[in-house]
């Protein structure tokens, strides 16, 4: 088990609708030393390529190839996870040493339920969110079986959030939403 961070941030939302930015942002305005960001698919995709023979490196891109893959890859990850909920998890946060984690793809509950069991009272739930206009200007398109499956849809009910971002294209707006956030992470620095 890694070492106890002082705050765990679960970051979720839709694709596209810029979660990893957001998190990119939290990160570098806190500094590379303080804040790590960690990604549950990044474990999920290692085993997933090393077991189907593909490229593990552009499976971590938001390339075509990835997307060839992304069905059956949501399916094998449902089977690990049935077996196992924690099991990304665990993997995820192996020697970590930062005193600030951002779990940047939070997609499930049983996610939400494993850090909490773990760390209590030091996780928080972000919701990053976007309109479906903003999204498609980002290259989004509906996809049955990926966009209403549970990896897009699990935390859409029955998860408090702690914080809801809202990262449709203004700046000025997000600026000031990540500012209370930073707040808030800082105070417990």
């Amino acid at each position: 088990m890694a070492p106890c961070p002082k705050l765990v941030l679960l970051f979720s939302g839709k694709r596209k609708s810029g979660k990893d930015f957001v998190a990119e942002e939290i990160q570098s305005r806190l500094g590379l030393d303080v804040c790590t960001i960690l990604r549950l698919s990044g474990p999920l995709k290692e085993q997933y390529a090393k077991e189907h023979g593909l490229d593990f490196q552009r499976l971590l891109d938001a390339s075509d190839y990835k997307e060839m893959y992304r069905q059956d890859m949501i399916r094998w990850g449902e089977e690990r996870r049935q077996a196992d909920p924690g099991f990304f998890c665990r993997i995820v946060v192996e020697a970590v040493t930062h005193p600030i984690w951002v779990v940047s793809d939070t997609r499930r509950a049983s996610d939400v339920e494993w850090f909490r069991n773990v760390y209590g009272d030091l996780v928080r739930v972000v919701r990053v969110v976007a309109t479906e206009e903003t999204r498609r200007r980002r290259d989004w398109v509906f996809v049955a079986g990926i966009d209403d499956a549970e990896s897009e849809c699990g935390l859409d009910q029955g998860v408090p959030f702690d914080w809801i971002i809202t990262n449709d294209g203004d700046q000025f707006s997000l600026e000031a939403q990540l500012e209370k956030l930073l707040q808030f992470v800082q105070s417990k620095l």
